[in-house]
C-alpha cells in the first residue's frame, strides 16, 4: 500500500450578515464567514489537506477567489472536487483529523452532525473522523471572536 498524509489549515473572519457554515452545518450564531464561498472553514481545510497529500497545488489553483464561477459556492462542491481528483489518482482516505478553533458559539451538539457530514463527504464511515472543537484562550483574533480556524490532517492510502 502507498500513503501520503497531507496538512492545512484555513481561517475566515467573522462577520455580521453571513451564515456560519461549519462542515456542512448551519450553526445559529450573529456572525458568519466572511469569503469569497460560503467560508466552509472546516471543509476548506479538508479539500486542501486532501490536495496537499495529492501534491496539486492548493484550493487557490482549483478555485480562485478572483472568479465569478465560484463567488459564494457551496463548500460541499470544492470537497467533492478534490474527492473526484483523489479517487482518479486512485486513492481514499485512510483517516481524517480535524480541529475547529471558534471562541462562540460551543459546538459541542453540532459536532456528530458535523462528523457525519465529513463522513459521508469523504466516503468513509464516520469512525475514521475526528472532529474536535477548542476556543484559543482569548488570544489572538479568534481569541476574540473576529475570526474562526480549522486545522485538517489526512492520511490516504493506495
Amino acid at each position: 500500500m502507498e500513503y501520503r498524509v497531507g496538512f492545512s489549515k484555513d481561517i475566515h473572519r467573522l462577520v455580521e450578515e453571513r451564515k456560519l457554515i461549519i462542515a456542512g452545518v448551519v450553526v445559529p450564531f450573529e456572525k458568519g464567514e466572511l469569503a469569497h464561498s460560503d467560508g466552509d472553514v472546516v471543509y476548506h481545510a479538508i479539500a486542501e489537506s486532501i490536495l496537499g497529500a495529492l501534491a496539486l497545488g492548493d484550493l487557490g489553483k482549483h478555485f480562485p477567489d478572483t472568479s465569478e464561477e465560484t463567488k459564494d459556492m457551496d463548500s460541499t462542491l470544492i470537497v467533492k472536487h478534490v474527492i473526484s481528483l483523489m479517487e482518479e489518482k486512485g486513492f481514499s482516505v485512510n483517516n481524517i483529523d480535524v480541529f475547529v478553533s471558534l471562541e462562540k458559539p460551543k459546538l459541542k451538539n453540532y459536532i456528530e452532525q458535523m462528523r457525519a457530514n465529513i463522513a459521508s463527504l469523504l466516503k468513509v464511515d464516520a469512525s475514521l473522523v475526528s472532529l474536535k472543537a477548542g476556543t484559543n484562550e482569548g488570544c489572538g483574533e479568534v481569541g476574540r471572536g473576529e475570526a474562526i480556524e480549522a486545522s485538517s490532517i489526512v492520511m490516504l492510502k493506495k
